[in-house]
């Protein structure tokens, strides 16, 4: 019987192991394959003398070719305008480049393959079947950087003062109503106006239903329509494109509507809207679409409108300078907030509420009154409303010593009210009133040393504002 031979044993081992050798790198070469052949709107390979090896099926079919029948040609019989073979000579990357192809711009990359520091091959793929794809993207990533700004923001404020339905404090039967009525107002999207008198807290009450709704955490985007320039209003409403005006940002800007999508757009100061202005956005609030200036694509305009005034939309509309229909469209849920001197057994809550939130501004140290401090605020007459007690608590806390504030720490206006003298009568009101406001700001301007920034912040209105009042009571500094 014949033995069998060593060396024969050691052949079929090897050939075994060259079969598995192979079948891996089939099942490699067919997953290359297959990747190859899923990449998004196509993809070509070129040899270093700009033949076709290889000829995904997307870009067969954009270019109505069979693969078979490309493979194997030269890349500039087969691609209009291609610089395949002008990469496999200089070895340098062509990254997101415009190409024309079939009459359309497309953006497309170059990328050459080495080998030992020799070209043996280039990569290429469409990126973008039409640059208006590269355009949309890049609306959609700026107006994403605009959110988030605007999210940041946002939060940013949040974390310093949130203010919900338990923020507004007080136990009058007004103040108690008027909870109910916001909270009410927070389980639906229709509007709501609200109004009151200067520093009354309409901001705060926006906010409150903004926070109490289904969409709280969608954006809370507000617009001052009394410190926007009219020429601006509309942009700064539904944005713009590019180019809309001159000064205009190179990407366009998305405007507050697009910004407050899912959310809260608050139009403070609605009464200061320009009257041209009001059929525009009367047909933005009945269509629910706008266009950005100077654009064409129409956007959803998908959030809720609270707006506020200190204005009688009434009186305006009589006098045809408010339109009288975007006054009903807005006045769907009115909310009206009332002076603080009508509900003054709230203040010694609110005093106490607000001691809380500006000591944080400063030691941390709780602060309370005396009963006789107390007193005097409660029996003031507080033109200027919350906002108004707020700024005299901020100041008196900047200025005393310890956490005790008597009598003496209160500004000399509250303490010490002077009877007025006018034409009117030592009771009319609107003169106390404009006395009492040039008081205000005279001595706000006093405390800042006449730094109308920090005035400004202090009374709690914008420095276009401060300087309205100055001219209108004459203070000149």
């Amino acid at each position: 019987m014949k033995q069998a031979d060593p060396g024969e044993g050691q052949d079929f081992v090897r050939i075994q192991e060259l079969q598995e050798k192979v079948n891996d790198l089939s099942g490699q070469l067919e997953m290359a394959n297959l990747v190859f052949e899923h990449i998004h709107n196509g993809a070509v390979v070129t040899n270093c003398e700009g033949i076709v090896t290889q000829f995904n099926r997307p870009y067969s079919e954009f270019l109505g070719l069979k693969v078979e029948e490309v493979v194997g040609r030269n890349v500039v019989d087969v691609i209009e305008n291609t610089r395949m073979h002008i990469v496999a000579q200089t070895g340098e990357p062509e990254m997101m480049r415009a190409q024309r192809i079939q009459g359309k711009e497309m953006v497309v990359q170059r990328i050459p393959i080495k080998k030992d520091g020799k070209v043996i091959a280039v990569f290429g793929q469409v990126m973008f079947k039409a640059t208006e794809e590269v355009h949309r993207l890049a609306k959609r990533l700026e107006l994403m950087d605009s959110k988030v700004k605007l999210y940041e923001k946002e939060l940013s404020e949040l974390r310093k003062t949130r203010y919900s339905l338990s923020s507004i404090k007080g136990d009058s039967e007004v103040l108690t109503r008027l909870r109910y009525e916001a909270g009410k107002a927070a389980e639906h999207s229709l509007p709501v106006l609200i109004t009151g008198e200067s520093g009354t807290g309409k901001g705060i009450f926006a906010q409150a239903i903004h926070q109490a709704s289904a969409n709280r955490l969608r954006p809370f985007v507000q617009i001052n329509c009394s410190a926007i320039p009219k020429d601006l209003f509309e942009s700064e409403l539904f944005g713009y494109e590019k180019g809309a005006f001159t000064g205009a940002l190179s990407g366009g800007k998305p405007g507050k509507f697009e910004l407050a999508q899912g959310g809260t757009l608050f139009l403070d100061e609605i009464g200061e809207m320009p009257l041209e202005m009001q059929p525009k956005l009367l047909q933005v609030l009945e269509e629910k679409v706008f266009e950005r200036v100077g654009g064409t694509e129409p956007k959803k305009a998908d959030c809720r409108i609270i707006a506020a005034t200190n204005a009688n939309l009434e009186d305006m509309v009589a006098k045809k300078s408010f339109r009288r229909d975007l006054f009903y469209r807005l006045n769907v849920v009115r909310l009206h907030i009332p002076p603080l001197r009508s509900h003054r057994e709230d203040i010694e809550q609110i005093v106490n509420y607000l001691l809380g939130q500006t000591a944080e501004q400063f030691s941390g140290m709780r602060y309370h009154l005396t009963p006789e401090a107390m007193d005097v605020l409660a029996n003031y007459g507080w033109p200027g409303n919350v906002r108004e007690l707020n700024n005299v608590l901020e100041r008196t806390l900047a200025l005393m010593k310890g956490n005790v504030i008597r009598v003496e720490d209160l500004p000399f206006h509250l303490r010490t009210p002077r009877p007025l003298k006018s034409k009117g009568g030592p009771w009319d009101i609107r003169e106390i009133l404009f006395e009492t406001e040039k008081k205000i700001l005279i001595d706000v301007l006093a405390f800042t040393k006449n730094n109308k920034a920090k005035a400004a912040k202090l009374l709690g209105i914008d420095r276009t504002a401060l300087y309205r009042k100055m001219t209108r009571f004459g203070i000149l500094v």
